[in-house]
């Protein structure tokens, strides 16, 4: 958790820093958003370790309001045992406050389906980050979310406390959209 809390601090004081400069770049409206995020987990002497990559595309009703679909996997090594892969594809919804032109937060919601080649089950949660524009139309991605899983909608309730804690870091670029206006 330390770790965690380092990555999110040592991601503020560079969003701080680089908040000195001149880049003007929170969406506006109609603009449209690719973002792309990957880890991996492997524990020292371990037989196992784990893959993830998500993809994302987002597109802006408002400068706040954003509506997207985000593709992800998680593929898990583990030597001498079958591999096990998870994708998930999740139309999401968040809301970006724009605390200046390069932070800014967001939170949202997602509901899908997680599925590999044996199954398939639904997913919902909450999510939040922040994104630090790092010029006109790139930024890095603190994001976090939970998945909890269900195969009825009415079986949400029992597995809200069953779920993965996803924690990403990625790059992403925005295009188009209404004109910036530029403050003096």
């Amino acid at each position: 958790m330390r770790k965690i809390a380092r990555l999110f601090a040592t991601a503020a004081l560079i969003g701080w820093l680089l908040g000195a400069g001149t880049v003007i770049a929170a969406p506006t409206d109609g603009a449209s958003e690719v973002q792309v995020s990957a880890g991996f987990f492997h524990t020292q002497g371990s037989d196992s370790g784990s893959l993830n990559a998500d993809l994302s595309y987002g597109y802006y009703l408002t400068p706040g309001w954003q509506l997207g679909i985000r593709q992800a996997l998680n593929y898990n090594f583990i030597d001498d045992n079958r591999d096990f892969w998870l994708a998930s594809t999740t139309p999401f919804v968040n809301y970006n406050f724009r605390v200046t032109d390069i932070i800014v937060p967001y939170l949202g919601g997602f509901i899908g389906l997680v599925w590999n080649d044996r199954d398939a089950t639904g997913t919902i949660g909450p999510q939040a980050g922040v994104k630090f524009f790092v010029h006109d139309s790139t930024f890095l991605n603190l994001g976090y979310r939970y998945e909890f899983f269900f195969s009825r909608i009415d079986a949400i309730d029992n597995n809200a406390s069953h779920g993965n804690h996803v924690f990403n870091v990625g790059i992403g670029f925005t295009w188009g959209g209404a004109p910036s206006t530029a403050r003096p």
